[in-house]
């Protein structure tokens, strides 16, 4: 048998074993509920919470209904500092009249905080969202962190996550085959997260910006991850190219809907996405990050690597028209390549000559840096590369990967990182 289709059988076979396998474990654990991660805050501090979904506390001491809406106020300001806010078309929802059902209560509500005319408010569509409590709870001031660069240093990583799904059934896309992780998975990626302490971490294979955002909210609150991308892309499964940071982020591009021919000339798009994100670290030049996830080998493969390979060709020519613009940009490639450092498929994407991709290290030290963990075809798949400038700045020593394994960081890649200086 042909060694590309034995390999792209074996592929399948994993794949299927794999969601099999998962499948089978029943969550005894608790996965993630929705309310985990979530802060509860006083509602003089509502203002430090714009965007995020919270548990306002405080007393209710005026209930103003003017009609097509009613305002819950917590102080006599006007306009408030805060308010809930309920819509006339939402009155039906409660038992009685909103005054006389909270005006003089303690109340912990739950809700999205959102802005009208700069001022911060809580909508309020059922009376779930309000609970009457006898004390205010204990509460935490928000607060968003400030990234600092550390002896002029940036933390960069890549990391194949293994299908961070939530346990909803997508109905756009076909993702009832692959299960939630557990508890105990998503604790061991948190670790393994938290080991790498990168400040920019380019993700695959995640389902939904909202779900990793919960995780990042449950497990790395701390982590400083202020930034969350995620463009929904063109897997129909669902697994989607993201990045977690800390650094500001400017402008994010999507390739998604972008055509492109293959090498018998059929018109295709990238099975997944390739997105461009625009670091902006305080003090320094802008630095791009472009996170990659080619093709896998599934369907075998004879049939997924010229696929990939017209994937590769396209990526490259991406990274061809930003150093025709700027022969000194500033910029890292990052991602699951799904091929090795060998292959026509990286060499498509790392080029040749003066604007040729930087790999750090040897090809025999490449054969002990292993990131995809599974046997019998343990290797290197997950790369950082950089261009020539970009690659002037890199430390020397610092790229590595974390070991692991489905069982033990609860992913079948291993992820990797280097450090770069800034200036």
């Amino acid at each position: 048998m042909n060694k590309f289709i034995a390999i792209g059988l074996w592929g399948i076979a994993c794949w299927t074993a794999l969601m099999f396998h998962s499948a089978l474990q029943v969550h005894a654990e608790p996965i993630m509920e929705m309310d985990e991660g979530i802060l509860t805050i006083h509602w003089s501090d509502a203002d430090q919470a714009i965007g995020d979904v919270v548990y306002i506390c405080g007393k209710i001491i005026n209930v103003s209904n003017i009609g097509r809406i009613t305002f819950l106020n917590f102080d006599e300001q006007r306009p408030a500092n805060i308010a809930g806010v309920v819509f006339r078309d939402k009155y039906q929802n409660f038992s009685g009249d909103l005054k006389d059902l909270y005006q003089g209560k303690l109340v912990k509500i739950r809700g999205q905080i959102t802005t009208f005319r700069d001022r911060p408010q809580i909508v309020v569509s059922d009376p779930e969202q309000i609970e009457i409590v006898k004390e205010l709870p204990e509460t935490v001031v928000p607060s968003k962190k400030t990234w600092e660069a550390g002896e002029n240093q940036i933390v960069v990583a890549t990391y194949n996550l293994l299908n961070l799904f939530d346990d909803v059934d997508d109905p756009y896309h076909a993702d009832e085959s692959t299960p939630a992780k557990t508890r105990k998975q998503l604790d061991q990626v948190a670790a393994t997260i938290r080991a790498l302490d990168a400040d920019v971490l380019a993700l695959q294979e995640v389902e939904s910006r909202g779900y990793l955002k919960l995780f990042v909210d449950v497990f790395l609150k701390d982590m400083g991850y202020e930034y969350i991308v995620h463009i929904e892309g063109n897997d129909l499964r669902g697994i989607d190219v993201c990045l977690l940071s800390r650094v500001p982020v400017g402008p994010v591009i999507s390739h998604r809907h972008v055509s492109f021919k293959d090498l018998e000339g059929h018109t295709r798009r990238l099975a997944r996405d390739l997105i461009h994100v625009i670091l902006q670290p305080p003090g320094s030049s802008p630095i791009g990050v472009w996170v990659v996830h080619l093709k896998s080998n599934f369907g075998g493969r004879e049939f997924a690597e010229p696929i990939r390979l017209a994937e590769a060709k396209f990526v490259r020519r991406q990274l061809d028209k930003s150093l025709a613009a700027n022969s000194d940009a500033a910029f890292l490639v990052m991602g699951d390549f799904n091929d090795i450092w060998k292959s026509e498929v990286m060499q498509a994407i790392v080029g040749k000559g003066s604007n040729a991709l930087s790999m750090p290290l040897s090809e025999a030290s490449m054969k002990s840096q292993i990131t995809y963990n599974q046997d019998p075809y343990k290797s290197m798949i997950d790369f950082i590369l950089s261009s020539p400038a970009m690659s002037r700045r890199y430390l020397k020593g610092s790229y590595r990967t974390i070991p692991g394994s489905v069982g033990t960081s609860g992913s079948d890649h291993n992820p990797v990182s280097a450090i770069f200086l800034l200036n």
